[in-house]
């Protein structure tokens, strides 16, 4: 008799492991899960969509002291920059993207041509996740024959975290002209934060050629 119960114990011990390890598979894959109600019957439960993070500052804005808490409980998460692409906008030529990170064999690649005494902008594709970035600033160092011919700085801003991506144009620059101007050159392009932070370093080539 004491088998009986013991096998019959057993048995209702792994079928409820077994419904606990499904529930667990059906939680981890985000699908509905039923949850129960107060008569017995079952509701289905559905993830409640993703909130933008400004929306939960500006709540209670007229709450100081709830607001000064939730910006300290923010600044304890680091912001996380990921750009996606860098490319050019030109009257002369047409708009060429190239994805990020680049590959070893492609940093060492000229990257982009342009015609001398021509107008372009780099534009750049980028998320933020996780906290507000702040103060997101560039600055630009270009060498030739090894040469620093070039250095410039400039200011993207502050930037909340968000599902879509952020399209950004960098300001306007003027390729140089001349017999000395044309050939390549070694650039490198930093992104850094308000903390010093570095999201980007990238070293890529671009070439000048003549305006025919």
């Amino acid at each position: 008799m004491d088998e009986k119960v013991a096998g019959s114990s057993s048995s209702v011990a792994g079928d409820e492991l077994e419904t606990e390890t499904e529930n667990v598979k059906q939680f981890e894959e985000d699908e509905p899960v039923e949850e129960s109600t107060k008569d017995g019957s079952f509701a289905e439960f559905v993830v409640a969509p993703l909130v933008p993070l400004q929306h939960h500052l500006e709540k209670d804005k007229d709450d100081e002291s709830l607001r000064r808490w939730k910006e300290k409980l923010l600044d304890q998460v680091e912001p996380e920059v990921t750009f996606h692409s860098i490319g050019i906008i030109s009257d002369d030529l047409e708009e060429k993207s190239t994805a990020l990170p680049l590959d070893e064999s492609e940093s060492s690649k000229v990257l982009f041509s342009f015609k001398e005494d021509s107008r372009y902008r780099l534009k750049l594709i980028f998320t933020v996740k996780h906290n507000i970035v702040s103060g997101l600033a560039y600055s630009i160092n270009v060498w030739k024959a090894g040469i620093q011919v070039d250095q410039r700085d400039g200011m993207l801003g502050t930037f909340a975290p968000q599902q879509e991506p952020y399209v950004h144009l960098l300001e306007e620059e003027t390729t140089p002209s001349g017999a000395l101007a044309r050939g390549v050159y070694a650039a490198k392009l930093r992104f850094a934060d308000d903390d010093k932070k570095c999201h980007m370093e990238l070293s890529y080539s671009f070439e000048i050629k003549k305006n025919t």
